[in-house]
């Protein structure tokens, strides 16, 4: 492979990309504080996508005594707002092009939720902008690609619609014609959308230099700089982390991706795992933990959420504070990794 295909998707728009924040990021929107929000940005998603030519079902959960998360806002991480739920009644959409072909096939995924309080424009409105602008892109395709879509909900309560979905697909694989088409690889856009080029706006979290020196080191040689894409990934998912970083810095923003390899291994051990090692907890706080505790590989992307951007969970998270060409650069890398992962053409 060249390098000029690493990036084969160059008419990523910015300008959509940022109408698309604009109308999801009007408000918060979540099942139980934001109902009405919630149901206007999923028929906004649905009809996006079925607009572009995909086909999307609406996939309700009904689910009781789940252990999860509070969505009050606040800076502070998932892992440290546990929660038990009685009931939680959500959906998600999983959406497939026609005529895709059966067999391994990627999911790019992000949740559309918010926080109480919180408009979301990088936390997730970015990710869902991104999910839709790289739908736009594969569906003009010549053939339509292995390729499937999910937007999850219930994030913010602690990967709620995620660990459903990776349950369900794990199990039966996606639906549709043509025989079984299973999980090969899921990326998760997760706050993609907020960088800082000034030196000190990238803080790490407590005790992460010891245990990820190496990328502890390229964040200090860069001057602590919140100028790149955090692209975590563990050993299964190592070489579609590689060809996500050559497709970003192949855009015409240069994207920088700095990759951040997980030592857990996938399934049931790397989640007993993380209570031993407190930073890497950091690593699995998105929708791409319950497919790694499936065992199937995952990318995270993520512009690091709180430790950068300050309006994080905040009202002031608004479309605004965004940069449209580097989330262009997102969705153009994202694209291009999706389509080569089930054949790993990497």
């Amino acid at each position: 492979m060249t390098d000029d295909t690493w990036a084969p998707f160059p008419d990523a728009d910015a300008a959509r990309l940022r109408r698309d924040v604009e109308f999801l990021a009007a408000g918060p929107r979540g099942r139980r504080r934001a109902p009405g929000a919630m149901e206007r940005a999923e028929e906004y998603v649905r009809a996006r996508l079925a607009g572009a030519g995909w086909q999307v079902e609406r996939q309700p959960f009904d689910l009781r005594w789940r252990i999860g998360a509070t969505d009050r806002h606040g800076h502070r991480a998932l892992v440290w707002k546990p929660r038990l739920h009685r009931r939680l009644r959500g959906a998600n959409l999983i959406a497939v092009l026609p005529g895709a072909p059966a067999g391994p096939t990627a999911l790019v995924g992000a949740h559309l939720d918010t926080v109480d309080g919180s408009p979301g424009a990088d936390d997730n409105a970015s990710g869902v902008a991104v999910l839709l602008e790289t739908a736009r892109l594969l569906a003009a395709l010549p053939a339509p690609p292995p390729v499937a879509l999910a937007v999850f909900d219930m994030e913010e309560l602690g990967l709620i619609g995620a660990r459903h979905a990776a349950r369900v697909l794990s199990r039966d694989g996606l639906g549709g014609t043509g025989g079984r088409r299973d999980i090969a690889g899921m990326i998760c856009l997760e706050s993609v959308g907020y960088f800082d080029d000034a030196p000190g706006s990238q803080r790490l979290p407590a005790g992460f230099a010891t245990a990820f020196p190496g990328t502890a080191a390229a964040t200090r040689a860069d001057g602590h700089r919140g100028d790149f894409t955090l692209v975590v990934h563990r050993r299964s998912s190592a070489a579609a982390a590689a060809h996500w970083q050559r497709a970003a810095a192949a855009t015409p923003a240069g994207l920088r991706g700095l990759l951040l390899r997980d030592p857990r291994p996938d399934g049931p051990a790397g989640l007993l795992i993380g209570l031993a090692v407190p930073p890497a907890n950091h690593l699995g706080r998105s929708d791409h933990a319950p497919f790694w505790n499936r065992r199937i590989p995952a990318l995270m992307l993520t512009d690091t959420a709180n430790f950068r951007n300050p309006h994080y969970h905040r009202p002031t998270d608004v479309p605004a504070t965004l940069d449209y060409a580097r989330l262009a650069a997102v969705t153009a890398a994202t694209a291009a990794t999706a389509t080569a992962w089930p054949h790993n053409r990497f």
